[in-house]
């Protein structure tokens, strides 16, 4: 089953919006809300685990085997099938589970041999995870505009291309696949290994392709809100046996545990000459995450449903800009993101919250959102804000004018309605509390100052 082959569900009629009506009132101004009950978030408990999946990890607390490198086979651990299974999913030849998704993507970088102080291409909007693992790794980020759909602008990258870059770091931010299939020709071209930050979109695809494999590895992560959820965890993929086992070396396979991940023959190093960074998973995890993965394409076009039916529904509405996929159904479906990109974004992000839609204007001023790159203040030489902001200007206007609404696959299509009507509600008084103005064009982007 998959999740990006269903159609998406047909929007059902809603009742028109008119402020003539006291039902209309927006609740920031005292009417009702559209919604009383909490959104469904995986903060508040709305995560997608089931009783068979409870029992699967307390079978793994019962055996008291939690270190992954016990007497047992690899083939016989939790985490060794659990990376079985990830490699019969994504049609990879290698695995390996490991402690989050930052450890993933560090991992990614460190094994694909990048130099130490190399620079490494990401883009302006993603999660801090993502500089920080550039960072971990002994790299710098070099931070690339996006698009009007958030995607890694290819076109700002190979204008500014710096011969130190040392690799590209593409992120499928907010389950919605950039162009990997451009950016993998464009790294073949520069000489450097495409590693992809699939950590928002796991499971997702991009023409009948998982993301996390066009690349010379995926990282993904098994946090709180994503797709598979332990808490916290991460997995890489990838076919390349010699970055695999140097992956595994550095994770922490040490006394010559590293062979026990080639079961067909001698692993292609020893691992001696590498540091042991203690990055794995424990067995705890892996036996929820094992239990989870056999629901996972449920999971999937649960995501794609409510997704599709949500972005048909407001396909219309005039003031806002629906990210758009760069292919049919290359998203995952667990954030709905929009634009006003000639209104206030901050006021409709706090006007949804009040009708009881959780939602948060990505670029606000007074939100400490840290998928907004002025807020990663560890990469930059200066603390001057709009110094900052206008290193990548076209990233800052287009996250100043974002809302972001997370979509759990538990929402059911009456949760949907009601987030349609909320975001129809708030629309349609949006124009008499913030009169229309035509939006400056953004400024070409600018070269950063980066440490």
């Amino acid at each position: 089953m998959k999740g990006n082959d269903e159609a998406p569900a047909q929007p059902r009629p809603l009742p028109a919006t008119r402020h003539d009506r006291p039902e209309d009132r927006l609740a920031l101004h005292g009417g009702a809300p559209v919604r009383r009950t909490p959104w469904p978030t995986y903060d508040k408990g709305a995560v997608f685990v089931h009783p068979e999946d409870e029992e699967a990890a307390c079978r793994a607390v019962r055996s008291h085997l939690y270190f992954r490198y016990d007497h047992r086979p690899q083939h016989e651990t939790e985490c060794g099938r659990f990376e079985d299974e990830l490699c019969r999913f994504f049609g990879t030849r290698h695995a390996l589970a490991v402690s989050s998704g930052t450890a993933a993507l560090a991992l990614a970088i460190m094994a694909a041999r990048v130099p130490p102080g190399s620079l490494v291409a990401c883009p302006g909007f993603t999660f801090v995870a993502t500089p920080s693992a550039i960072v971990m790794a002994g790299c710098r980020p070099f931070l690339v505009e996006v698009d009007q759909d958030l995607r890694m602008d290819i076109d700002d990258l190979r204008r500014r291309w710096d011969p130190r870059i040392g690799a590209i770091l593409v992120v499928h931010m907010r389950g919605f696949a950039a162009d990997a299939e451009a950016l993998a020709r464009f790294a073949t071209e520069m000489g450097v290994p495409l590693i992809e930050d699939a950590v928002p979109a796991l499971g997702a695809e991009l023409n009948g392709r998982k993301l996390g494999t066009f690349g010379a590895a995926g990282a993904f992560s098994t946090q709180s809100d994503k797709a598979l959820n332990c808490g916290e965890g991460g997995f890489l993929v990838t076919d390349d046996r010699e970055l695999f086992a140097r992956a595994v070396a550095l994770s922490g396979a040490y006394e010559g545990r590293l062979r026990r991940h080639f079961p067909d023959g001698e692993p292609p190093l020893t691992g001696l000459d590498l540091p042991l960074l203690s990055l794995r998973m424990d067995e705890i995890r892996a036996a929820l995450l094992r239990a989870e993965l056999t629901r996972l394409p449920e999971r999937l076009r649960l995501f794609h449903r409510n997704y599709g039916y949500v972005a048909a529904a407001l396909a219309d509405l005039p003031g806002i800009a629906i990210r758009q996929p760069v292919a049919p159904g290359a998203y995952l479906g667990e954030a709905f993101v929009f634009r006003v990109p000639s209104g206030d974004a901050g006021w409709f992000a706090r006007a949804l919250c009040r009708e009881g839609v959780d939602a948060r204007n990505i670029g606000a001023d007074d939100d400490l959102n840290v998928r907004a790159f002025w807020n990663w203040r560890f990469v930059y030489d200066t603390d001057d804000l709009d110094e900052i902001r206008a290193m990548l200007p076209r990233t800052a206007g287009y996250l100043r004018e974002a809302v972001d609404v997370p979509l759990s696959s538990n929402l059911t299509l009456d949760d949907c309605d009601d987030l349609v009507r909320a975001v129809r509600k708030v629309a349609a008084a949006a124009p008499a509390e913030h009169p229309v103005t035509a939006a400056p064009a953004p400024a070409g982007s600018a070269e950063p100052v980066r440490r």
